[in-house]
């Protein structure tokens, strides 16, 4: 992979990533967003979230840049403080 892309879909391409593997990641990504977006609506920075939750700011920092994908646990002690949960619900019923 060594070639330059110019546009995301040719990079995309030459990824050949499952339908698995995408579902994945937009899940991780959908989580991660909902995450930073309850943090936002209480109004906490990142420092002040590591403090309620025990998970140390720069942990904090690279789940939100997407850098590290964050465990299960490592999720709760973030939302439970928030007033928040994981949740197992089903899938939408494709149309």
């Amino acid at each position: 992979m060594s070639e330059k892309f110019t546009k995301w879909e040719e990079f995309e391409k030459e990824l050949n990533l499952t339908p698995e593997e995408e579902q994945q990641i937009r899940l991780e990504m959908d989580v991660i967003k909902a995450t930073i977006e309850a943090r936002k609506k209480n109004k906490l920075t990142q420092r002040e979230l590591s403090k309620k939750s025990g998970v140390k700011q720069p942990v904090i920092a690279r789940i939100e840049k997407c850098i590290n994908s964050p465990q299960t646990n490592t999720l709760i002690k973030l939302l439970y403080p928030m007033g928040y949960t994981l949740r197992v619900v089903p899938l939408e019923e494709k149309k």
